[in-house]
C-alpha cells in the first residue's frame, strides 16, 4: 500500500502545483476572475496550490499511516464541498470530474490508512 500513498501524495503535490505556479490558468480553468487588487491569485496560490503541495510533502516527509491519511481527509473534504456544489450551485462536467479525483484521492487515502 506504500505505493499507493506516495501515488496520492503526488497526486497532491502535482496538482496542488499547478495552483500554486500558474495562477492566471487556474483561475481561468475553474471560471474565476481577477478583481482590482491581487488577493485572487494570491489565493489560488495559497488555498488552491502551496496548501496541497505542502500537505503531500508533509505525508512523505513524516510517512505514517496518520498522515498519509489526512491527504485523505484533506480530499476528502474538498470532495464534500464540491458535491455541495453540485447540489447547490449547479452541475457542470468539469465539476463531475474534480468531484471524481477529489473522491479518488481522498476516500482512497482514507482507505488505505483506515480501511
Amino acid at each position: 500500500m506504500d505505493i499507493l500513498n506516495y501515488l496520492f501524495a503526488l497526486a497532491s503535490i502535482g496538482l496542488g502545483a499547478v495552483g500554486w505556479l500558474a495562477p492566471a490558468y487556474t483561475m481561468d480553468m475553474l471560471d474565476l476572475k481577477k478583481g482590482e487588487g491581487n488577493m485572487g491569485p494570491s489565493e489560488i496560490r495559497a488555498a488552491s496550490g502551496a496548501l496541497f503541495v505542502g500537505l503531500g510533502l508533509g505525508a512523505i516527509l513524516i510517512g505514517t499511516p496518520v498522515a498519509y491519511g489526512m491527504v485523505g481527509c484533506a480530499w476528502t473534504g474538498a470532495a464534500v464541498g464540491r458535491a455541495t456544489s453540485l447540489a447547490l450551485d449547479g452541475t457542470s462536467s468539469l465539476k463531475w470530474k474534480f468531484l471524481a479525483a477529489e473522491v479518488v484521492v481522498g476516500l482512497g487515502a482514507l482507505w488505505v490508512n483506515f480501511g
